[in-house]
């Protein structure tokens, strides 16, 4: 059997971070995914995904992520039911998430003096993102794309001749 699950989306609000009585770290957020088409009005719907976290990875993701923060989950689904306080039962659908990915940098707020944005992932490896590119790198590269004559799949503006024996089906 296969269950899994894989999602980009943006955090509808602060992830909660929470401690089981054995001292495990948990938590839950809500993942805002964009559908892929639009209803009869036009309008691009999203889907409310709920997830959680465990250990090392819960604690990753309520330090570094914040409500809009754009996030990739890879987990599994897991349903549960209990009696809720009216005593009818209720179902819980969510994502455990084996792995989250921050896909943005921290803001600028939480950036060093050097324009730096740093952390850890979820494998606890730091990260750096410089804020401020290098001006002459910048400079050197844009002098590389302009000069065309030193481009070999360069066609010269006309269209590209391929044969059938060409492509590989």
């Amino acid at each position: 059997m296969i269950n899994r699950v894989v999602l980009v989306g943006r955090l509808t609000k602060d992830p909660e971070l929470k401690y089981t009585q054995s001292g495990i770290a948990v938590t839950r957020f809500t993942l805002a995914v964009n559908r892929t088409f639009s209803n009869q009005s036009g309008e691009r719907e999203a889907d409310f995904i709920n997830c959680v976290t465990w250990r090392k990875q819960a604690e990753n993701t309520a330090n570094f992520l914040r409500k809009g923060s754009l996030a990739g989950v890879e987990g599994r689904i897991q349903t549960s039911s209990f009696d809720g306080q009216d005593g009818k039962r209720v179902f819980m659908t969510e994502v455990v998430a084996d792995s989250v990915q921050f896909l943005e940098p921290r803001n600028n707020a939480s950036a060093d003096r050097s324009g730096a944005a740093y952390g850890t992932s979820q494998n606890d490896q730091p990260y750096y993102q410089n804020q401020q590119p290098n001006q002459q790198y910048q400079q050197s590269n844009q002098q590389n794309y302009t000069r065309t004559n030193d481009d070999p799949f360069s066609t010269g503006g006309g269209p590209i001749e391929v044969s059938d024996d060409d492509l590989p089906f």
